[in-house]
């Protein structure tokens, strides 16, 4: 009879125990806008870190694209029910960094008695997401713009697969052999217009907004309308005319016709490389940008989004929220991610491991943009990318001012200066609100 209240009594403390480990389990959440291939990579790094962090939970929820997470977000917020992490895309920085509802992620070590170096990061994507030098959210999933191409459709309308075009110029003439040719009816698409709009400002460095692209202030005009960017969108609208550019929709909607082989260039995010490598039957080239002969040289600009804490959590949640950025900093979970998408390893011992085992010497196309980024110019505010307030309503207008122009419905300065016209009333309601 003793012994049994002996092993009762055990079997209770055992219990006890247990359930206070439980107890000791942070649980945290995390809402990101990462779906299809991408989704797979962000469950597997997040099952192994919640395998090597007993202490922790992590919950990692999708929570629909870009603007639906970030609308979500600003929501919940208001309602005290917002996620401990956010992915947020990077037009969303101004909104972010307005809203009162973040703990600036450089501010974290010293709030847990810790040290951290910064200096790991990659600087060109640690520029877009600082504030007087000092970082606001964590690197996470970092792109820029570059031009794919099709090689064997190269080949087939005489042109040399291995010297992709470099200027527009170049872009135009090799686009009318294409077609000329018979190899296509378009050569050329984009995906997000309004993004590779955004990106022929900073790759010539020219300005996008006033106070110094919204970096010194919150920016009150847009200047896209300007010399030159009627430039660039009248290069667009001939190259529409000359059936050498196909407007192709929003975001990755351009992706399957270049994937198909129905046009031979295509102008898209670098986390886009590993979908078409995949899809595509035929030889994928890259190379940078092409530029605009005559214009100073700027810098391709910083896409994707980063990871933003939330204000007001536990001291416990913060830690566990710290101890998954440390995570996603560590080389090999960079070099997986990197890999696994084609976003760029964000820490630098990361670009290190990958050059080691020869990665970028296997598929060169993979290095290409990185290249692109880190050979432009960082220390001007218009080859760091533009801020705007309401920059996600913003780029959709830019998107729409496109379509029209290239389509013939009005010209490329009536679609810019209405199209200014509405941001820059959008600027004035924002900065009002704020």
């Amino acid at each position: 009879m003793k012994q049994g209240m002996r092993f009762g009594l055990a079997a209770l403390l055992a219990l006890a125990l247990f359930g206070t480990a439980l107890a000791k389990k942070v649980e945290i959440t995390w809402w990101h806008a990462m779906s299809g291939s991408r989704l797979k990579v962000v469950e597997a790094i997040v099952d192994e870190f919640n395998a090597t962090h007993p202490d922790i939970q992590l919950n990692a929820l999708y929570t629909g694209k870009y603007a639906e997470t970030l609308t979500k977000y600003v929501a919940a917020y208001r309602t005290g029910t917002a996620p401990n992490l956010v992915q947020v895309y990077e037009v969303g920085t101004q909104t972010m960094l307005d809203s009162g509802a973040i703990v600036p992620v450089y501010k974290i070590p010293g709030m847990l008695g810790e040290e951290w170096d910064w200096a790991q990061y990659v600087i060109p994507i640690t520029n877009y997401y600082s504030t007087d030098g000092n970082l606001w959210s964590m690197p996470f999933n970092s792109s820029t713009a570059m031009l794919y191409y099709n090689k064997d459709l190269f080949k087939k309308a005489g042109l040399d697969p291995n010297k992709p075009p470099r200027t527009w110029k170049e872009v135009e003439e090799y686009g009318k052999k294409l077609v000329e040719s018979g190899v296509v009816d378009h050569a050329l698409s984009f995906g997000w217009p309004g993004w590779v709009f955004e990106q022929m400002f900073a790759y010539h460095n020219q300005l996008f907004a006033d106070h110094e692209n919204g970096r010194k202030g919150r920016a009150e005009k847009v200047l896209f309308n300007g010399p030159f960017g009627q430039m660039v969108l009248e290069t667009w609208t001939r190259l529409a005319k000359e059936k050498v550019f196909l407007y192709g929709g929003p975001e990755y909607s351009a992706n399957t016709a270049f994937v198909g082989g129905q046009i031979a260039m295509l102008i898209q995010s670098t986390s886009s490389l590993a979908g078409i490598t995949k899809g595509a039957d035929f030889q994928v080239g890259t190379t940078f940008l092409p530029r605009f002969e005559g214009y100073p040289r700027g810098n391709s600009v910083i896409g994707g989004g980063s990871l933003w804490v939330t204000k007001g959590q536990s001291k416990e949640e913060l830690a566990a929220v710290w101890e998954f950025l440390k995570f996603l900093a560590r080389e090999d979970v960079a070099v997986q991610w990197h890999k696994g998408t084609g976003y760029f390893p964000t820490v630098n011992n990361a670009v290190q491991a990958l050059l080691n085992e020869g990665w970028f010497s296997k598929d060169q196309n993979y290095l290409t943009a990185f290249l692109q980024i880190l050979s432009g110019r960082r220390d001007t505010p218009a080859a760091t990318g533009v801020r705007l307030g309401p920059f996600v309503q913003i780029r959709e207008i830019e998107r729409a001012a496109i379509e029209k122009a290239v389509s013939g419905k009005v010209t490329p300065k009536q679609a810019l200066d209405e199209a200014a016209a509405k941001a820059n009333q959008l600027l004035a309601q924002y900065n009002k609100l704020h």
